[in-house]
């Protein structure tokens, strides 16, 4: 299923090696703690990873980007993204001590060095980034509220700073939420897979 990534995006050697080892480093994993669903393993690839880097259909971040993956999970969009973006640094954030275990163990096992795991709740954060990314972690308005204060004001991306959200479909409540805040993304637009049917992601600035 790793062909599943090179279908979409462009990866050297490395990065197609590290792709291919996520694949047993996860199963290994969730077999000692549930970090994914247990029927939803089978679908790691197509559900969690490739889920993940639709958000460099949007942007290809340049280097030295810094990025906090806020609710990160089991290093969801945080990993893939990392490996996509080796010149770019990532800061993994989750309130679950056991998942950030694994966030680092899996780092360790690839090599992958342009990742920080961090054991804390997002409101404790003080640090700033160029972008906050999130996968279903809360209500918008929630997330936004606990990260818009880590959304450095200056950029030099071609999109602005701001949130980087990937969710299911997006409600008329989140359509006036968002107004001229930012873009809702249909992921249909990226893959032709049925599972991105329903799935969106949003970027939000202009706070």
């Amino acid at each position: 299923m790793e062909n599943l990534i090179s279908k979409y995006f462009t990866l050297t050697a490395d990065q197609a090696e590290r792709f291919r080892a996520l694949g047993k480093l996860y199963t290994e994993w969730n077999s000692r703690i549930n970090i994914i669903s247990r029927k939803d393993i089978d679908h790691l690839y197509l559900h969690h990873i490739l889920h993940s880097l639709s958000i460099a259909k949007v942007i290809r971040f340049k280097p030295a980007t810094e990025i906090m993956d806020a609710g990160t999970g089991g290093g969801f969009p945080g990993i893939p993204l990392a490996i996509l973006f080796p010149e770019c640094q990532f800061t993994l954030i989750d309130s679950t001590a056991k998942k950030i275990k694994v966030v680092e163990a899996i780092a360790a096992e690839i090599g992958l060095e342009n990742i920080t795991p961090v054991w804390s709740r997002t409101e404790n954060i003080a640090s700033r980034f160029d972008f906050v990314t999130g996968r279903a972690v809360s209500d918008l308005d929630q997330f936004i509220s606990l990260v818009r204060k880590n959304i450095r004001k200056e950029g030099f991306n071609i999109l602005p700073n701001g949130i980087l959200y990937l969710k299911g479909g997006v409600t008329n409540s989140e359509v006036r939420l968002i107004g001229q805040k930012g873009t809702v993304y249909a992921l249909s637009e990226f893959f032709e897979e049925p599972y991105f049917d329903t799935k969106s992601l949003i970027h939000l600035h202009n706070f």
